[in-house]
Parts: C-alpha cells; structure tokens; sequence
C-alpha cells in the first residue's frame, strides 16, 4: 500500500510537471527602447572554462562579464572565501566588467595564485554566479638524468622500451627518434603504446642498428625534452649479416625460435575500463609472438557501431570518438599466429558526468501570473539537484508563500512585485557538475508600440501581405486590428492577426487600401499605431527581348517594354550572362531597348533586362547569336539560333554491383547553346512499370556515371539533355539491369500508440515504400511493453499498418518499437516511442467556480481544481463555458450562444482571465475538466454582472448635400450601446487636400438621430467623427468625409480590365448617383444583387457629356476676370504706339490708326520664312499658287472696271520701288530702304491691288 501511494505521488508530480510546461512566459523584445527601460537581474555572459590552465609566462585573465539593469557590480571568491582584489597590487579588476587581470611586471609566482575563483554578479534584482573555475599553472618538469645500460634480448624475442615522460599540465605527448632526429619506423611489429612505451612483438638482429630515444612535447610552452636513447644487443644463434637482409623474410635463413602469442599489454586475459559519456573511448592490445600476431576485435553480444569505432595502429588500437551508454559492454581483442591464438577481455563501463536534459531559462512574468523553473539532468551516477537563490541556498533564503520547491522543479503562483531574484540550479555528481543561472522578473508594464509611427506600406496588386505591429507589455497585452477608425476588430476571412502582432491579408486588392489602426490594450492601459496601406498594380513586362541571330559587324536590338502602376517610377536595367552590363561608348539604351551596333564574338550570350520599382521587379531573357556570314535563305537563318538538343544516344551498363551499375552514354548534339545538365531517369516493373521516374542529376560535362540503386529492383535507364532552350526528347532505354535483394535498410516512420476507446491502444505507422521493400514478403514485427514496469516485451508480426492491443488499462503508458523484415533479412529497430492507451471520462469536476474583479469586458476566475488522477487521460484544461444570458440596456435583444475558453493551470489555487465580455450584461457559466476525448461533469454555474463600458460605433452614418450650403447628417443608435446612452458627440473639421481646419464639436440628445450643417463654403469638404457617449465615456469615432453631390456613395470596389474599368456602389434603395465619371465615354451599367451575384439586371448603355458644365457664373470667376483685364491692357498699349507712330508721320488722315496697326504687324512679320509651298522661279520671283490671289480682299471698294481702288497712302511708297510686293501673310519680300518717287511705281497698280495690306488700306 506504501509502494502504491508513493508511486501515486510520483504519477501525479510527473503530469503537474508535465502539464506546467504550457504556461509560456513573456518574452522580452530586443528592441533599444525596451531594453534600456526594462528593470533586469543580472546574466553571466561570458566566463572562463572550468578547468583552466594558464601560461606561466603571461598575466592571467580570468574573464567574468554580465549583463542588467542596473548595471551589476562584481566580486570574486577563492577557494570557497571572499577575495579582496584591492588587497593585491598585482590584481586589476576590468571597468564595467568583472575580469580579474593578474599581472608580474613587479615581480610574484603564478603559482601563489593557482586555486577555485568564482565570480558573482550583483544588482538590486538579484546576483548571478559563474562557474567555479580551477586556475591552474601549467608545468613542463625537466626529464630525470639517468644512465642506462645496453639492452640485451634474444633474436625473435619481445622487447618493451619504457618512457615513462615527467608528469606535466597538461600530460605531454611523446613520441620516438633516433639519435640522427629521424622517426623510429611503426608497423605490426613495432609500435608505441597508449603509455608512450615502445613494443616489439619481435627482435629482429636489424634493430640493434639504431638507438632508440622518447621525447616529450609540451603544448603550452612549445619544448621538447628527451630521454637519453637506448642500445640494443641483439643475440642471435648465427652471424647476421645486414647485406642479406629480407624484408618478406626478416630472419633470413637463421632459424629464430617462432612462439606462441602473449599479450604485452594488458596483460593476464581480462581487465577493465571506466569512460565519461561523450569522451573519447580508447583500448588497445599489443601482442608479442612469432611470427607477428594478427589483431582482431569483437563486442560480445553484439556488433561493434560501424559509424563510431576506427582502429588505428595497426589494428591494435580501437577508438570510439563519442562514448554514448550503448557503447558499454565487453570487447574482445583475439591475437593469433599459426602457432595458436590467445584472447583478452575488456569490460568497458560507461559513466557519465551530470549534463542537461532541461536546462532552466529566464521567466518574465506579470503580476498574478504563474510560472516554473524545471532544472533536469541526468548522469552516471544520477547527479543531485541543489537550488540556490541570489547565490545562497535556497533553504536558508527567506521565505516565499508563493513558491513551492519540488525536487527539480520550482512552482510559482501569482507572483508579486518584489519577487524578482535569480535562481541557480546545481547538478553534481562525483564525475563533474552543471552550474545555471535563471532570473524570474516580475514586470509591471503598461502596453507599448515598438514599430515606427504611422507607416507607409505599399504592395503590388493581388500578393500576401503583411502588417507589423510590433508591441510588448506586462502582462502580455491583447491586440486587435481595426480598419480605417471604425468596424470591429480584423480577424477571419482574407485577415488573420498573428500572436505577434502581424495582420495578414491573405490577397491585396484595392479595396483593402487605408489606414489600419491596432491597438494593444491590456488592464494597465492601452497603445496604439498606425499604418497606412497602398495597393499598386505590378510591373510587367509587355514586350520581352527575343532570341535573335545577328550578323557580323550589323546591328542588334533587344526590346523591353514595361508598363507598371502610374505612381511608382520605373528603372530597366540590362544584363548580360548574369552580370552587370557595361555599356560604354558602343552600346545604346533608351526607355524600351538596347541597341548593339557593329556586333562582334564578344557579344554573343544571354542579354537579361529587368525592370525594377521600389517594391516588385521582374526580368526577361533572350540570347544573341553572332553568325559570320549572311544567308538569303531564311529557314537556314532560322535554323542557326539556339535549340533543344538532340537526345543522347548508345546507353551503356557496366560495372554491376549489389547496389549501384555504371551508366554511360554519347551526347547528343548540342545546337549552339551547350548542354549543362543530363537528367537520369528510371522505370521499374515490379512496383509502377511505365512510369519513368527521375533517378539523378549530373553536370553537362560528364557521359558516365555510377548510379546508386535499391535492391530487389529490375531496372532500365534513360538520359535527358538539358540546355538554355530546354529538355531534349528522351533517349532510348537502355537494358534492364535486376539488383539483388537485401533486408529493409529503412524503418517505417510514424510510429505511435493512442487509444480508440478506454481499454484499448492502436499502433500504427506509415508502410515502407515499394522501393524501400529491399525484396520479397516485407512484413513488420510490433513490439510493445508497459512503461515503468517490470514486464517482458510483447510482439506480433503483420503485413498491415496497424494492430489493437486490447484489454488495457485507463491511459497508462507504453514503450512501442517496430523493425521491418522480408526474405533476406530484418531491418533496423525504430526508437523507442512512447504511447497511451485509451481515455475515459473524467470522475471529479471542477468545484467553487466564482469570479472577482469585475470590469465592463473582463473577469477574474477562480476554482478549485480536481485530482489529476480523476483525469483518466491527458490532461488537456479546464474549460470554461459561459453565454450573455441578457442586457441590462431595457429591451436590448442579445445572443446567447455559448463561447468556450481554456485554462492551462495546475496550482493548488487556480484562476485565469476571462475576456471580450460585453458590457452591461448578465452573464452565466459553469466549467469542466477535459482530456482529449472526454468532458467531465460541470461545476456550479455562476452568474455574474458586468459594468457599464463606452458604446459602440453608431449602426450607420450617412452624410447627403441637399443643396449648395447645407449638409444632411443622419445615424443610427450604435448596435451595443454597453450602457445607457447619454447622447452623441460630433467632431468636424474642414478637409482641403492635405490641409486641414481646426475642430468644432457638436452635442446631442440621446434621442437625436440627425443634424443640418450650414457650410459658409460651397467647395469645402468635411470630414466628421460621430460617437456615441455613456456615462463611462465617449465610444468608438465613425469617420466620414463628405461628399460634392447628393446621395453619393462610397465606391467599395474598383477593378483595372486594361482600358476598362469596373466599379461597384452599394445602395439600399433607388434612386442613386452614379458620380466620377469621366465625360464623353460610354458606360455599361447593370444592377445585381450583393448577396446573390446571379441575380442581375439587364445591361444599360449610355455615354456622359462631352463636358462637364458646372453651374457657376462665368462672370463671377477671378481667372475670368483677370484674362479679360489683361487683353485690355495689351489693346490699350497698341492703341498708345499706333498714336506716338501716326502722330510723327502725319500723314494717315481717317483710317491712320488701322494703317499703323497693320504696319507694325507687317514690321513684326518681315523675318519669318516663307512657306514650304511657296515656289521660286528662275528669275528670282515668287509664284503664289492660290486662287485668292486674283481677287480683292472681302468688302474692299473696287472701280467701275473692276479694278481695286488704290489708297491715297500706299506702302509702296515706302518700300523698295515696285517690287516691294507682300508675302500672303502680309510681311515684305524685299527690305525697307528710302522712299522712291511715286512714279516708279505706278506700273505695279495690279499687283498691289492684289495684296492682301493693299485691300485692307483701301478700307481706310
């Protein structure tokens, strides 16, 4: 009964412990700003080794580092006693640091300082402890002076030459020489021992030709000692002579008496070994006899790990590089000769110093919050677990009503302000010990945004896209997202908010564009941030480069034409061969190409352009062929630009193996792009026949290759050719080529055990695959056995992926493995994994369910929890279900749908937060214990009243311009008013692109549903935030803008189709305003149903104006005003220069003014050139062909005979004589000189009455 209740005990503190693990402590950020403000006790960040070794000849560092806040202080301890470093003048501790510097510029020993030194590291929140680092100086002994005397053997006997090198720090390492600094030669015969003495299984006469001499090599201070050599005398039963001297036969023809082998060492038939976990495993047998014995190994009941083991020496030294407890046993070392073999035992024990299983972290918790250290390690033997707090034990510490000591594990429950220490956890055994130091900080915290302030993100059109909105505070703040100021939190549909922070949207589209606000609220407060989002349309590349062949010393363009979002600028860049190219003085590009002109060798190869924004690019390729000559036929042209290749050809196999064949092939032809890659692919018929599958992949320079195959496979190969254009065809097969079968090398994954019903458990796994059979009538052998108890294995053997053990009992544990075999052979076993059988229904339920701390949205829970033996399975939480029974807002109709939350928690004393409550509403829950498959009973329902909070957005709010100067504003009561409405508050504020007007507030009643704004400005726009207030406080701000004309709406989806454009508007009910539309274009216009796309009216057609008339009076517009003012004072300064130009000459009676007027425009057009239609005869004059040259100008005054009546005052007069004819603009053909007498140029009356000034004179 005593056995059954401790084993109880320890079953229920397996699962608190287990179960504790869900809990997750805050993480600290890594942000400047955090860490700078957040109180932290300190952390060794750096530290010596614990066995150090130092040079005598430098100053001794000990390094001790740490980091906190504040920032921690520093002392040391010696050999267990504090250590008074300003004591020692030769002792200097680092600024900011704890790193002792030792010094002996004035003189002392390192080795008055050899000991244990451990350093503490000191803030006002806790100290933190190193290692105990052992100093030690290292030594390098001189070797004893000795005599030794000849060594005399007998010829074909052993022969030990010991070393034995003066004990050092660290050990030195030897090695052998002759006298002339040459290596002693090592064999089978000859060789050095782990104890650096020197064997010889056999004398031969040959080795008395050397001496032999051990050094000794010291790492730390780089000398080398030795031993005075040795002398051999050889005795042999003939004369040797060294000229005769065989190798294949080191005796010759003497007759060396042959022996049976001995052991040299170790020596008797058995001995043992003691090696730590993860050291390195060293045993060696050296044998003497004649002739030289043969070395060989074994483990006993079993085979030596393949992977780990490597033998050096000659086999005479087996090594294992990381000992693990599997490598314990006994091993076998067998030397034999033909006279006889011999054997030695070695029992190998594996122990193993204390290391980490769980190794305790840092906990940042809030206030109330529950947490745990778990420090765990394990060894041989199994290592003791000693606590500390601030460095002494935690035993004599004060005492802590909210912490609990359970040997490796510390519980805390709802921790308080003040608590914050750092907790050492000691692991030690007799081989070693783990020291680590774990800080629990309790913060207090109000939320705070990380990220910069109000961000602008701008993605490409129809991409994943991904908000940031970094945050932190203690306890962990919860945060939600909202839309452009108003509408519940984003989650769900195309949005998900991440436990971090980020909100997706699953697929940008244009409608998504605004400002995204997330706010961080936790009990101590709230923070938000902003980021506005921009949706852009992506670069394409319209018109891409194409493949081209291009002539010798011709041109060649490549063009690229790109199109991308108006407000991202664009930069195309170009490539050749995937480098930068370099255009120099030869190669031209513009917006859309490159030009290469007078084309060489050189340009030959893959031009890439790629065009860039600051947020997407995309690139396109096409390679350049240069041909020498020109051809005239164009398939031939056609036929020189790159292509596939042609498939390769004349499939080999060679070189059979059990599991690998040589494959060899002719390439194919290449078609001017070289091949880069050949594809190997195969098809079996046993398993998928006709279906090729890719085997492997090799470089394009190789055609043979040794493939790699499974066994029990009867395969053929084929090739692929692979170049820039693309694929070849596929080559012929080639011949089948059958691998023998084998035992299954893999072992089926997916192993686990798990309960279907309560007395039961299901093994099941994943079946190996048809290539992983290995050969014929694959079938699985299960193993499985009751975890912690003493009970022999239970096997079955099936073909299936599954077997039931029945008639278990409720949720106990059990070790299962699983192994493959078939014909040939078994595979290798699986780990071992752990699985339960089934679950039941849990006996207790919860009890004394009750709240405390009620707020309008949140609640304290508390309960008393069950006995987690009552649990019947894995404890998964305790849920909580609860429902809003009612309102207390009179007549407010509200959900009862029942929600479920989950607390993780195992503490004597329980609670949890529930949250998102609704406010003013009387809520009613009851709890349950939960395993994976069952619900207990429920506890006591409890109902409880939450407080009044702030109100919800208004339902709706629509904003209508019944005339120029007055806005219609209208809502409606918000959906949750979270209280008793006091009224609502109005904000507004004039909006002039990116100006803005200060604000003016509005009140109401709470029964006023609508308000008139007289604007003084017809152009103004408004941008307004309504909220509904209770006696807590203002709600949440419904902002609108308001628009140019009556009943528009909001455009909620917009559409690019190319040159169309699709736009949605919602409405409820007709008519509406369709507005924004762009004049003189046609529109299709169809209504349809929101919620059902199918139903749809007919489409409409009609085109707008082809401009838009606004109803304001022209008159009354300054640009209007102020272009008419400025024709007028041009008018007026003509009039004034046509005054001062007639009153000097005099002579312009009645029509002067308009003369003058003409002139200076003749004057001002005199240089202009004629035009490109006139056309000059061989004489030099002007032929005018036009029809209007013959007549008189419109409403000119003609004679009786038709003739155009000169003017009195002619401009002839003051031309150049008759020829002084008028461009058909007015302007002179010749120059202006002196005046002629009016007789010359009587005889040109026809053609001046024919010009157009003339006519206009004649008005005059």
């Amino acid at each position: 009964m005593l056995w059954q209740d401790k084993h109880a005990a320890l079953t229920f503190m397996s699962l608190l412990l287990l179960l504790w693990q869900e809990a997750a402590p805050i993480e600290v950020p890594e942000d400047p700003k955090i860490q700078q403000d957040l109180k932290q006790p300190p952390t060794i960040m750096k530290q010596s080794v614990k066995n150090y070794i130092v040079d005598p000849r430098d100053n001794i560092i000990i390094e001790c580092e740490a980091k906190g806040n504040p920032v921690p202080t520093f002392s040391w301890r010696r050999n267990g006693k504090f250590f008074n470093i300003g004591k020692d003048p030769r002792v200097t501790m680092r600024k900011r640091s704890g790193t002792l510097e030792i010094g002996f510029r004035s003189g002392g020993r390192p080795e008055d300082y050899e000991g244990e030194y451990q350093c503490f590291a000191t803030n006002d929140f806790g100290v933190s402890l190193s290692n105990k680092i052992l100093l030690r100086v290292s030594k390098a002994p001189l070797w004893p002076k000795e005599v030794l005397e000849p060594v005399s053997v007998t010829e074909g006997s052993p022969l030990v030459l010991p070393c034995n090198p003066p004990p050092g720090l660290p050990p030195p390492f030897t090695f052998w020489m002759d006298s002339n600094m040459s290596p002693i030669p090592q064999d089978k015969r000859v060789s050095m021992g782990l104890n650096g003495d020197l064997y010889f299984s056999n004398v031969l006469a040959q080795d008395a030709n050397t001496d032999y001499s051990c050094k000794a090599r010291f790492l730390f201070t780089h000398t080398i000692q030795e031993k005075n050599p040795y002398k051999l005398k050889v005795q042999t039963k003939e004369p040797y002579n060294d000229t005769s001297y065989n190798a294949s036969e080191p005796h010759g023809d003497r007759k060396a008496a042959e022996s049976t082998p001995t052991f040299l060492s170790p020596s008797g038939s058995e001995s043992s070994k003691m090696v730590l976990r993860d050291e390195q495993l060293l045993l060696e047998c050296i044998a003497a006899g004649l002739p030289t014995p043969i070395i060989k190994w074994f483990k006993k009941g079993g085979e030596l790990p393949g992977q780990k083991v490597k033998f050096e020496n000659f086999n005479k030294t087996l090594k294992i590089v990381s000992v693990s407890e599997e490598d314990a046993g006994e091993y076998v070392c067998m030397a034999n000769n033909h006279l006889g073999t011999i054997r030695h035992s070695i029992f190998v024990q594996v122990k193993a110093a204390p290391y980490w299983l769980h190794k305790p972290s840092d906990q940042v918790l809030a206030p109330e919050e529950n947490g745990r250290l778990v420090c765990r390690a394990n060894g041989n033997p199994k290592p003791r677990i000693e606590w500390l707090v601030n460095g002494q034990p935690i035993e004599s510490s004060p005492t802590n009503p909210n912490r609990q000591v359970l040997g490796d594990t510390i519980m805390f429950h709802s921790v308080q302000i003040g608590s914050s220490a750092v907790y050492q956890c000691n692991a030690s055994n007799e081989h070693g010990y783990l020291l680590a130091n774990a800080f629990v900080n309790v913060l207090d915290l109000p939320p705070r945004m990380l990220g910069p302030k109000n961000q602008l993100i701008k993605v490409i059109k129809n991409n994943r896209t991904f908000l940031d909105c970094p945050f932190f505070g203690s306890p962990l703040p919860e945060l939600r997202w909202f839309k452009n100021g108003q509408g519940s939190g984003l989650d769900g549909g195309q949005y998900r908010v991440y436990i971090n922070g980020t909100l997706e949207i699953k697929r940008a589209r244009a409608e998504d564009e605004g400002t995204y606000t997330c706010v961080a609220s936790s009990i101590l407060g709230k923070a938000e941030n902003q980021v506005r989002l921009e949706v852009k349309e992506p670069t394409r590349i319209i018109q891409a480069p194409e493949h081209q062949s291009a002539i010798r010393g011709s041109t060649a363009r490549f063009t690229c034409r790109v199109t991308s979002d108006p407000s991202l600028p664009v930069s195309v860049a170009w490539m050749k061969d995937d480098k930068p190219l370099y255009l120099g003085w030869r190669l031209k590009k513009d917006d859309e190409s490159l030009s290469i002109p007078n084309v060489n060798e050189g340009d030959e190869g893959t031009y890439t352009c790629t065009a860039k924004s600051e947020i997407d690019q995309l690139s396109a390729s096409a390679r350049l062929t240069v041909l020498e000559v020109a051809t005239l036929n164009p398939s031939v042209s056609s036929a020189l630009l790159p292509a596939r290749p042609d498939p390769p050809m004349d499939l080999d196999l060679s070189d059979p193996a059990a599991r690998s064949v040589r494959l060899t092939w002719i390439p194919g032809k290449d078609h001017r792009s070289p091949i880069t890659e050949f594809l190997v692919q195969f098809e079996e018929d046993r398993w998928e026949p006709g279906r090729w599958q890719n085997l492997s992949s090799y470089p394009g320079d190789l055609n043979s290759v040794i493939l790699q195959l499974a066994p029990f496979v009867n395969y053929q190969f084929r090739v692929i050719a692979i170049n820039s254009v693309g694929q070849s065809d596929p080559s012929r097969p080639s011949p089948r080529y059958k691998t023998t079968g084998a035992a299954p090398d893999a072992i089926p994954k997916g192993l686990r055990g798990w309960g279907s019903r309560k007395d039961n458990m299901e093994i099941t796994w994943e079946p190996l695959l048809d290539l992983e059979r290995n050969g014929p009538n694959l079938h699985y052998i299960v193993w499985w056995r009751r975890k912690d108890v003493e009970e022999e294995w239970n096997n079955v053997t099936t073909v299936g992926t599954k077997h039931v053990v029945h008639n278990t009992e409720i949720y106990v544990p059990y070790e299962i493995k699983i192994q493959a075999r078939n014909e040939f052979g078994a595979g290798p076993e699986s780990n071992l994994v752990i699985g339960y059988s089934g679950e039941d229904k849990p006996t207790d339920a919860p009890t004394d369910l009750r709240v405390s701390k009620v707020d309008s949205t949140k609640v304290i829970i508390h309960w008393s929890p069950v006995d987690l033996n009552s649990v019947q399975g894995e404890f998964k939480e305790y849920r909580l279900y609860y429902w809003r029974e009612s309102s207390q807002v009179p007549g407010l109709v509200v959900s009862k749908e029942k929600k479920v939350k989950g607390f993780y928690s195992t503490t004597v004393k329980p609670s949890g937060m529930l949250s998102d409550l609704a406010p003013y509403s009387n809520y009613k829950m009851f709890m349950v214990v939960a395993n994976n498959h069952f619900e207990s009973q429920p506890s006591n329902t409890v109902e409880f009243t939450t407080k009044e909070g702030v109100p919800d957005a208004p339902r709706f709010f629509k904003i209508n311009r019944r005339s120029w100067d007055t806005i219609h504003l209208e809502w409606a009561k918000p959906l949750e008013p979270n209280g008793i409405l006091t009224g609502y508050q109005l904000k507004y504020q004039t909006v002039n692109g990116s100006k803005v007007g200060p604000f003016q507030l509005e009140t109401f009643f709470p029964n006023v549903t609508e308000f008139f704004l007289r604007v003084p400005d017809r152009s103004s726009r408004y941008k307004f935030f309504l909220s509904a207030l209770t006696q807590v406080g203002k709600g949440e701000d419904y902002a609108e803008e308001s628009p140019h004309f009556t009943n528009e709406e909001n455009f909620t989806d917009t559409t690019d189709l190319g040159n169309k454009t699709k736009k949605d508007v919602k409405s409820q009910q007709p008519p509406i305003n369709v507005v924004d539309l762009i004049p003189g274009v046609v529109y299709h216009l169809r209504v349809y149903s929101h919620l059902f796309n199918s139903v749809s009216s007919k489409s409409v057609t009609f085109k707008t104006k082809a401009a838009y008339i606004d109803q304001v009076d022209i008159a009354t517009q300054g640009w209007f005003i102020g272009l008419m003012c400025a024709i007028a004072l041009i008018i007026l300064i003509l009039l004034i220069v046509c005054f001062i130009k007639r009153s000097r000459g005099g002579k312009y009676p009645g029509g002067g003014y308009m003369s003058c007027f003409t002139k200076a425009l003749v004057r001002d057009k005199k240089d202009l050139p004629l035009d490109a239609v006139d056309q000059k005869d061989q004489d030099g004059s002007f032929d005018y062909h036009s029809d209007e040259d013959n007549k008189p100008l419109q409403g000119s005054q003609t004679s009786l005979d038709g003739n155009v009546k000169e003017s009195d005052d002619s401009l002839v007069d003051y031309g150049e004589g008759g020829d002084g004819q008028f461009n058909e603009d007015g302007s002179f053909i010749g120059q202006y000189t002196v005046k002629k007498d009016k007789d010359e140029t009587e005889g040109n009356e026809s053609s001046e009455a024919t010009s157009p000034v003339n006519a206009i004179y004649s008005l005059a």
